[in-house]
């Protein structure tokens, strides 16, 4: 038997391996993006606005997951300890 206890720390281990798995793919993406931006596209202007874009929405999206992943963290050491 699996006590509640036990299901809610298996459901949390998954999310912390799934939490730092998406922010290594859009680590990823946002170097990638960058990359051929300013790297390969350099002379299109269009494209340096395009990978500007790209760069501060990826920084707004690390922004919300550190902060809601605190949140969550804050959340279950309060509840569970």
């Amino acid at each position: 038997m699996t006590t509640f206890g036990e299901l809610v720390d298996k459901f949390i281990g998954i999310i912390n391996i799934i939490i730092p798995s998406i922010f290594a793919v859009l680590f990823v993406y946002l170097i990638w993006k960058m990359f051929d931006s300013w790297v390969i596209n350099a002379a299109d202007s269009n494209k340096r606005d395009e990978g500007k874009k790209y760069a501060v929405a990826a920084v707004i999206a690390f922004v919300v997951m550190v902060s809601v992943w605190g949140i969550v963290e804050l959340i279950r050491q309060s509840i569970f300890g």
